[in-house]
This record gives structure tokens, C-alpha cells and sequence, in this order.
């Protein structure tokens, strides 16, 4: 009798240490590292943020994830980083992890979620969607892809398509010009606008001979690439500006980077913004 209790009172107490180490993990909070600034976008807007322990550099909004320690740029970062912020997923774009490095990712227990982004309205919203159905949040993407309807719809653009031409910049030593099949290019057509850059595809380096020929109407910069030529002052006097429309007219539009060209919750607002400045 005291053997059978005794082999009972042992079965029962595996049980229960099972039982305890089962709802331990299932109790372990969920740790966010964001490897895109869109993506990170989304998180916040399924009221997740507080779920994110570590960001790349190019998750600049909500304001708060600047406080957030940081784990590189892009294709530059590295497993060693990510992992010392102990995540038990890694989010982001195709675009944003190397695969050698998601693997070793993956071979240290952690589960990596890479998604397609679409530079476009439709994938936008596919975008959300998908986001929000990785963590178990799909109710509240309506809601989401409500708002950016409604943003959209706010967008009045020019009567004419002005030449726009985006201009990547890092001072005068690093200038680049955004092609065709870009985010630029995109966000500048659902504006109302017509990209200026024609013939090529992705980036290329910016020349005087090229931007005169181009003639643009307008010239887009981010915010901090005007600011890193000396403002409007300086990119004026960048060689060709002087010489195109956009030169003679002074048509300078700088917005800030995330928005124009992150195509996440906020892509309403930013054709909205600039729709507007296109069409003074």
C-alpha cells in the first residue's frame, strides 16, 4: 500500500511540475525586436509598443521607440546585437535581415517573422494585415485600415502632375536620385505627381548634366537631407539645380523620411501632405 502511494505521490508531483512549467512558459512575456520602422509603425498602432525591447534605426514613430536601445541599419545588423536583448520574436521585412544572420537567429531559439512589403495602398493594407495576424491581433486591423482609407480620402492633388524629382542626400558627397519602381517613385504618383527620373530603376548618383536634363518641377528631399546640404541655401547651389524649374521657382519640398517613404498606417497622411504642398 505505502509503495502504490508512494509511486502515486511521485506521479503526481511530475504532473504537477509539468503543469507549472507549461503555464511558466506560456506566461513568459512576449520580447519584440523590430527590424523596420514600418513594421514597428504597426506594433504600436495594435497597441503592442510595450512589447518592443529593441528597434533599427529607422523606427523614428511613435517618438517613444527613440528611447528604445537600437540594433543597427538594414541589412547591417547583426545576430550578436539582436540577441543581447534576450527577443522571443524578431520582426521585419525581407529587406532588413541578412539570411545567414536570421538563420543563427533561428538556431538560437528565437522565431523570426520576415514579411513582403508592397509599396502600394493594397499592400499597405496587406501589410497591416498580415502584422496583425502574427501576434494575434487581427480584430483591431479594421480599425486600422479604416483610418488610412479616410486619410487617403483627404488627399486633393494638383490639377497637373508636376515633374518631382527625390533626391537622396547625405551632404554633397553622397547625392542620389530615386528611379523607377522605388517607394518614392510610388508615394510621388499617389500624390498626384509624376516622377521626374526616367529610365532607370532603384538609385543612382546624382549628376548636373542628368538633373538638368530631367528638369524637374519640384525637388523632394527628406528633411534631414536638406538639413545635411545647408537647408534650401545649399541645395541650391548644388551644380544643375540653378538651371532647372525647380531651381528658378524655389519649388523645395522636404518631409520627413519614415513618413513619405515608409508606406505603413500613416501613408494617408503622408500623400495628404504631399498632394498639398504639390499643388501651391
Amino acid at each position: 500500500m505505502l509503495s502504490r502511494f508512494s509511486t502515486f505521490f511521485r506521479a503526481a508531483l511530475l504532473l504537477g511540475l509539468l503543469l507549472l512549467s507549461g503555464l511558466s512558459r506560456a506566461a513568459a512575456p512576449v520580447r519584440i525586436v523590430s527590424l523596420s520602422g514600418t513594421v514597428s509603425e504597426i506594433i504600436c498602432d495594435l497597441g503592442l509598443q510595450s512589447q518592443l525591447v529593441g528597434v533599427d534605426v529607422t523606427s523614428t514613430f511613435p517618438a517613444a521607440l527613440t528611447k528604445l536601445p537600437k540594433v543597427g541599419h538594414n541589412r547591417n545588423i547583426s545576430a550578436e546585437g539582436v540577441l543581447a536583448l534576450s527577443p522571443t520574436i524578431v520582426v521585419g521585412t525581407v529587406e532588413s535581415l541578412k539570411p545567414e544572420v536570421a538563420s543563427q537567429l533561428k538556431s538560437a531559439g528565437i522565431t523570426v517573422q520576415l514579411f513582403t512589403q508592397e509599396y502600394s495602398v493594397a499592400g499597405t493594407k496587406k501589410l497591416i494585415q498580415q502584422v496583425a495576424a502574427a501576434f494575434q491581433a487581427s480584430a483591431k486591423a479594421p480599425a486600422l485600415l479604416q483610418k488610412l482609407d479616410s486619410d487617403l480620402a483627404k488627399a486633393r492633388k494638383p490639377a497637373k502632375a508636376p515633374k518631382v524629382l527625390f533626391i537622396y542626400a547625405r551632404g554633397t558627397g553622397t547625392m542620389m536620385v530615386a528611379g523607377q519602381n522605388t517607394p518614392l517613385e510610388k508615394v510621388i504618383g499617389l500624390a498626384g505627381g509624376q516622377n521626374a527620373a526616367t529610365g532607370f530603376s532603384d538609385f543612382k548618383p546624382l549628376t548636373a548634366e542628368a538633373l538638368v536634363a530631367a528638369n524637374p518641377d519640384v525637388l523632394l528631399l527628406f528633411d534631414s537631407g536638406l538639413q545635411s546640404l545647408g537647408g534650401k541655401a545649399g541645395l541650391l547651389q548644388v551644380p544643375g539645380v540653378a538651371q532647372t524649374n525647380a531651381g528658378r521657382t524655389g519649388r523645395v519640398i522636404e518631409m520627413d523620411g519614415q513618413l513619405l517613404s515608409g508606406f505603413g498606417p500613416r501613408l494617408g497622411q503622408a500623400t495628404t501632405e504631399l498632394a498639398q504642398q504639390l499643388s501651391k
